[in-house]
Order: structure tokens, then sequence, then C-alpha cells
């Protein structure tokens, strides 16, 4: 086993190399840098600019209006401090070389200089405009200056990302405007509004300087990477404040915010002679509020709600329901506290006053900027509901409910008893009542308080330390048991269920697709003996299941009978879906009738042999790999290293923009379905850990133990090893066959059979031959919608691609006991492998299935 200092040695090795295969092919990169460090010398402005390089040098609207266009290039050259240098000098060294690497010197020159000129420009436009909207940021804006090659280190970045692959693509793209529309808003500097101009010129000239991406223009994504994009979204809100507050001379239109934060140290017995003077006062008031949020207790108390976010995003970038729920609920919170502050701070005040803005400034369109935030982060949650359908396991919210609920009320005892033992050290003596009703507040950050009169004010250091210390060990315990909840495993969106069919499965028996009934979107009916259950979905009134019930091979008639009847008490069509010929036969022998809706491919392990003409291109694939220094290794999603888990990721967003079309689901596997400790993947990685091609393998259990594999997830890099697939599947049978699994299932190709659109034989009475004419209609239908689908999703290439490995071929059917619903199945069968498509997405489906004609 690997230890953690070795571990660490290798990646920092890795690291430098990395830099130095980005900096040896970075001429421009690296002489630019150097000219940055000798101008900042030679002018003396390495501890910032020189008022010379201010004047004739750095970008500005006076600069522009006096004829000095140059500095619309020259500010790239400088930084504005000895810490703008060495930032710059990391990010020429782990963005800028590594840009200049991938798209060539001259497009690099070319990206960076027309971002810096054509960003700077456009950011001096906007400064000027912003002028006649907001006097006080306009002004600012106007007489500020702006310095840092970080414009065109981002505008090269941005232009750079029209040609990577679309996982980076977005990511960059979405992570970065992020950034710095977040930067813009809340800090509002001059600087801040140039780098946001230089990455919106660099996303539009992208395509023209790199050419666009190879992986086409659509941004059609998965579940899981769009719950990164929430999270980037929900973070993004959180951290927005804190950067305001970090920055002393913040003016932007957000800045507003930063008074969450801020805090000027007033002592107590100053905001008594304040307030003993008039209590009514601004300054008595103000006195309060900033006693309120002076020091570091408060200070950080005050951050505890963005901290919260910030776990709470990482719960959203896991699925997680509760943290979806949360992070509503706490914008709702912000919302409404933003409500009662507009009514406190302008309603309630005749002399139209406030501690910010009066209501005859010109700035006052900033009182709706806290309404703004929550309600835009409102929108996006409500709008991306459907991507957080993952609970807890079971025992899970229980338990973080108690401990919070243990917590809360041990503090608040043992508030309560300090306060009293050191009452004496408050400015007025409390009680144990009064000590108990301070103590909610003490949970509350402080300038939620402002408009409250305090009970009581610490004057001594052990009252200081209880009175302000408090609510932030409360809220550190909250943060820690919730993200504690984000980390414990979580199966599908019922997870109690999930894990009693988990047990269920995995000490029983199941067919090979078994596995795909503990996946998400699955819900289930037990067996009243408690042996075996059926995973299964209502759409559209039809109760469509996962394959086969998985139960002893006895009862299986019993229990496809018995959830017939659930089904059919709670109003809805039972369909049985990808299920095997055992269950077939059972359902034959109800009066059911059944049609094949796939193919799988089977391996049986006991005679493979690739040797012969028919396993040319097997062998081939093999041979390949060794002389191409490709091997194939065993991981598991969960635990895998980053390095590799993040190739994967991106590998499968590549393939989901082939398609322009959402992921498909139901019996189809992605990478919310690898991620899981029971699933084996089998990567295809080269010298360097390239990741060339990824396969997943799903266990199949008989009596209690693992007997075979089944084929999932399959995703090959476009630029790769092109006989990737072929080198997996053959590499995981042979492993597989050495481990002493029985067979490996290639698994079934969906809407593709070896004998598609075959007539139905004829029946023998009239009610059977009206069945068969109309399963005989769906089954033609299903024909054509598999040939129509082909361009799309290639469902029977990849039946013929399996046929390399000569499997046998075990039919799959769909059993239903009323005929006249096929309509209905039909369509739930549609909305279950694509239950997400947009109308855009199902406009550009239409044109390929009209080219491909």
């Amino acid at each position: 086993m690997t230890s953690p200092i070795t571990a660490v040695r290798r990646q920092s090795r890795r690291i430098a190399e990395l830099v130095r295969f980005g900096v040896s092919g970075a001429p421009a990169s690296i002489t630019l840098l150097v000219v940055i460090w000798v101008l900042g010398a030679a002018t003396s402005s390495l501890t910032g600019p020189s008022g010379y390089v201010q004047r004739h040098f750095a970008a500005s609207v006076p600069a522009l209006e006096h004829g000095r266009v140059w500095t619309l290039l020259t500010s790239g050259l400088w930084a504005p401090s000895l810490v703008g240098y060495l930032v710059a000098t990391l990010l020429v060294l782990v963005v800028a070389a590594p840009v200049e690497h991938r798209i060539g010197s001259g497009r690099f020159l070319a990206a960076a200089a027309s971002t810096q000129v054509l960003g700077t420009l456009l950011a001096l436009a906007v400064a000027a405009l912003v002028r006649t909207v907001d006097e006080t940021w306009g002004f600012r804006l106007h007489i500020g200056t702006a310095v840092g090659p970080t414009t065109w280190i981002i505008g090269a970045a941005m232009v750079a990302a029209a040609g990577m692959t679309t996982l980076w693509r977005r990511r960059v793209r979405v992570g970065g405007l992020a950034l710095l529309v977040t930067m813009s808003l809340f800090s509002g500097h001059l600087s801040d509004l140039i780098r946001l101009g230089a990455a919106v010129v660099g996303l539009v000239i992208g395509p023209w300087i790199v050419a666009r991406s190879a992986r086409g223009a659509h941004l059609a994504g998965t579940r899981r990477e769009g719950r990164v994009l929430v999270a980037l979204v929900v973070a993004a809100g959180a951290l927005g404040p804190v950067l305001a507050a970090l920055s002393p001379n913040a003016v932007g239109p957000l800045a507003v915010l930063r008074e969450l934060f801020r805090g000027v140290p007033w002592t107590p017995s100053e905001v008594r002679e304040l307030c003993e003077a008039d209590a009514s006062s601004e300054d008595c008031r103000r006195g309060l509020l900033e006693l309120r949020l002076g020091g570091v207790g408060p200070t950080i108390l005050s951050l505890m709600p963005s901290v919260f976010l910030l776990v709470l995003a990482d719960g959203l970038r896991r699925g997680r329901r509760f943290a979806w729920i949360a992070a509503v609920v706490a914008q709702i919170v912000l919302l409404g506290l933003s409500v009662i502050d507009f009514g406190i701070r302008y309603v309630g005040f005749a002399d139209e006053q406030t501690l910010y803005y009066g209501l005859d400034s010109p700035t006052v369109y900033r009182t709706a900027i806290p309404f703004v935030v929550p309600i835009a982060i409102l929108l996006v949650l409500v709008a991306t509901r459907g991507w957080f359908t993952v609970s807890a396991p079971r025992g899970v919210q229980r338990t973080l409910w108690l401990r919070l609920a243990a917590v809360g009320v041990a503090v608040g005892v043992a508030y309560v008893a300090l306060g009293m033992l050191a009452r004496s050290g408050f400015d007025r003596e409390p009680s144990v009542a009064s000590l108990g009703a301070d103590y909610p507040e003490r949970l509350i950050p402080p300038v939620y308080l402002q408009w409250l009169d305090p009970r009581f004010l610490p004057d001594s250091a052990p009252t200081t330390l209880l009175y302000e210390w408090t609510g932030v060990l409360v809220w550190v315990v909250l943060c820690a048991v919730v993200a504690g909840t984000f980390l414990a495993p979580s199966y599908g969106g019922r997870t109690d269920d999930t894990e009693r069919a988990r047990t269920l499965l995995t000490s029983g028996s199941g067919a090979p697709l078994s596995w795909m009934t503990t996946w998400r979107g699955n819900r289930y009916w037990f067996a009243p003996d408690g042996s075996g259950y059926v995973a299964y979905r209502v759409i559209s009134g039809v109760a469509l299941t996962t394959g086969d019930p998985v139960c002893p091979p006895e009862s299986l008639r019993a229990n496809a009978t018995a959830f017939a009847d659930f089904a059919t008490a709670n109003g809805w069509t039972p369909c049985f879906y990808s299920v095997t010929g055992a269950l077939k036969r059972a359902t034959d022998a109800l009066g059911w009738s059944a049609i094949q809706v796939a193919e799988e491919t089977v391996l049986h392990l006991d005679r493979l042999e690739f040797k012969g003409k028919k396993f040319q291109d097997v062998r081939t694939a093999l041979n390949r790999a060794a002389k191409s220094g490709v091997t194939a290794e065993w991981i598991r999603f969960p635990d895998a290293p980053l390095s590799l888990t993040d190739q994967i990721t991106a590998i499968s967003e590549e393939w989901v923009a082939d398609k322009g079309m959402p992921e498909m689901g139901f019996t189809l596997g992605g990478l919310d379905e690898i991620d899981d400790p029971q699933v084996r993947c089998l990567i295809a990685v080269d010298e360097s850990r390239t990741v060339h091609g990824v396969t997943s393998w799903m266990p199949v259990y008989r009596d209690g133990r693992v007997v075979g594999w089944t084929l999932d997830f399959m995703r090959r890099r476009a630029e790769g090893f092109r006989p990737a697939m072929e080198f997996l599947i053959a590499s995981a049978a042979l492993s597989l066959k050495e481990e002493g699994a029985e067979f490996v299932s290639l698994s079934g190709a969906p809407l593709a059979t070896v004998q598609a659109g075959q007539d139905a034989p004829p029946a023998d009475d009239e009610q059977a031959r009206e069945q068969v004419t109309l399963a005989a209609v769906l089954d033609r239908l299903l024909d054509v919608l598999g040939r129509t689908l082909e361009p799309v999703y290639g469902f029977r290439s990849l039946l013929a691609f399996k046929a390399k490995f000569q499997p046998d071929y075990v039919p799959m059917y769909m059993t239903f006991a009323d005929p006249a619903a096929l309509p209905s199945i039909g369509n739930a069968v549609g909305r279950a492998y694509l239950p997400e498509v947009s109308v855009g997405q199902g406009m550009r489906l239409v044109r390929t299935m009209i080219r491909s004609r």
C-alpha cells in the first residue's frame, strides 16, 4: 500500500512534470512573464505601479478620452502589487503556458492581444454607461485605473476553451464567468470589470481563433455535471458577500451585502454613553450595530451562513435531496430577512435616512439587491429540482436531528450556567431567564439583530468569549454534522427500500440485469413473505418494471401475479419490461402478451478462447494495446483517484455532447450508476496514466455469491486508442475467467434484436389473433423506432459490435396483460429512456433522423 508521503511526492513530481511540459512549449508566455518583471523593476513598480506608469500606461476612462489608446494594451504589462506579480507568475505557469502549448504560440499571442485590447475597451465602455445609472459606482470606475496581466491570461484561457473537450469547456466557461461576474458585482473595481470583459471577448472570438471543438457546439450534459454547475451557482452566491467584505474598497452594485460581515470595534462604554444621551439617535443605533459586528467571534458568526451554504453546495454536487431542500429554505429565509430589513429601514423611517442609502439617493436601486440574489438562486434551484433525488441512508436524517437537538440543548445549558457564574462581567447583571431568552439570539448572525436592543453586553474577557463564540460553536457543529450526512453512501431515490432490495439480491439470486433494479429512479414492491421484490416506476399510469422479479425461481410466477394485482389495485397498468424467457413463460400461462425488445449477449467463460479467424478483431485489439503500452486496470469508481475519475467524467461528457441529447436512462447506466462500490470498472490506461476507455461491470448473484458480471457503461476517448472497447471487453472476460466467474453478459441493446421486425406467427383463435396482431403492430413500431434512433444512439450498431465476441443470444421481452394499453405502454417506455428531453433537443433529434433517411 502506498504511503501518504510517497503519494504526495509522486503527485508533486507529476505536477512539476506538467509544468515543465507546458513551459517547454510556451516561449511566448515565458517571454511575456520576463517582460512583466523587467518592466516592473525598471519603473520601480514591483510594489505597485508608479505614478508615471499610472498616468501613461494604465487603463482608465480619462486615458482613453485623452487619446492614450496604447493603454488598452500596455495595461497588461504591469501588475498592481508584488502579490499581483507573484499571482501572475503562477497563472502564467499553470494557465497561460499550457494554453499556449495547446493552441500554439501564434494563436496564443493573437488571443492574448485581442482579449486584452477588446476586453479593456468593452469594460471602459461599460464604465461610461454605468455612470448614467449609478453615480457613485460610475464615478469610482471613471477615476479608477487598472493594470494586470490576469486580463490577457483569462482572455486566452477563454479563447482556448472553444477547442477543449466538452467537460472542460463547460467548466472553464461557467466556473470562470461565475467567479468574474461575482467579483464585478461585489468588488466592482475597474480591474474586475476589465477581466470580465476579456472573458466575454474570449468567449465570442474563441471559435474564430482556435476553431470549434471537435466535440460539437452543443453543451448537452449529464445530470451529474448539471449538479456541479448548480452547486457552483449556489457557492458563488454564498462567497460573493464574503469577497466584498474582504475588499475594503468594494464599490460594486452588490457591495451593500458586505454589511453582513463588516464591523468596527466599539467598546460597550462608548455605546452606552451614546445611547444614554439619546437612545433613538442614529449614532446609538450604529454603535449597537457595530458593537455586535465587531470582534473576531461576531465576524466569524456572520460568515457561518455562507460556510453552511458551501456545505450545502457540496451536497448539491452529490445530488442530495436534503441539500436541495435546505438550500431552498436558506434562500427563502434570506429573502424574508431582506423583506423585513427593507420594511424596517425604509418604511419605518419618516426621515428617509438609513445606515445605507436614503430614498433620495441616486443609488436607491441597490435596495433591491438583497432581493435579487436569493430570488435568482431560487429560480435556478426550482428549475433543476429533478436533478436532486438522492436521499440519505436509513437513519441518517434521524441521527442528524437528534445530534443537532442534543448539541443545541447542551450548549444552551452551558451558556446559561457559565453566564450565571460570570454574571458580574456583563454591563447589566442577567438572570437565568434573561440568559435563556438571550441564548437563541447568540445563534443568529449579528447583523440580523441590529434593530433589537441587547439585553446586556459583555464587559470582561470571559463574558466576551461566551457572548461572541457560543453561536460559532453551534454553527460549526451544524456544518460538520450536515457535511457528514453527505459523505454517507446512498443508493437510489428511496434509499431505505433500495438497501433492502440490495440485501435480498446479494443474499439470493437474480438475472444478469437484476443489478439495474438497485438504480435510482426505481420504486419497490416487496413480496408479502419478504423473499423477493419488483423494481418499477410509474409513468403515465403504467407500472413499468426493471427486469424480472428478484426472488427464488419457484416464486417467480407468484410474485409476478401479486405485483400485477398490486399495480391494478392502484389503478396502474402492469408491464414487465426487459425480462427473461422464464418470466415470459410465467406470464404466458396467465394469458398475457409479449414481444421481444432486446437481445442479451452472453459469453460462457468455461469455453472462451479468442482463437480462430472469427476472433481476429479481438486479437488485433489485444496485440495493438500491448504494442501501444495500453493496459487494462480494475478500479472502483468511488475509491479511484481524482486523476482517473475526472478523465472518466470528461470522456462521458464528450460522448453526451456528441449526441446533443441527454443520456438515456432506465436500463442504460451512466456516471451515477458506476459510482457504486459493488460495481467494478475496467479502464484502458497508457504509461502516462491517460484513460482511453472505460467499461463498468455489475455483479450477478446466485444463492448469495457472484457467479457472473454484466457489462453496462461503455465510453471511449474520441482521440484515444481506437480499439479500446474490444480490448477492454476481451481483457475483462479473460480476467474474470481467471477469477472463477461462470459467464459475462454483454447486456442487451434496447430496440435492437437479431431478428428485428420479423412477422408474428399465426394464432389459433380470434382473440389470440387479435392480441398477436396488436403485439405485431407494436413490434413493428419498436422496430421502426429502433431504426429511426440508430443515427443518434446506435443501438443496432452496438449489437453488431458485440457480435465480434461470438456470444450466445438470449432474447429479452416485454410482457403485458392488456393489449389495449399498448399506446400508453409505448409512451411509458419512451419516457423511461428519455425523461428529460427538451424542445430543442427534440427538434435536433428529428433533424438528425430526417438527415439519416
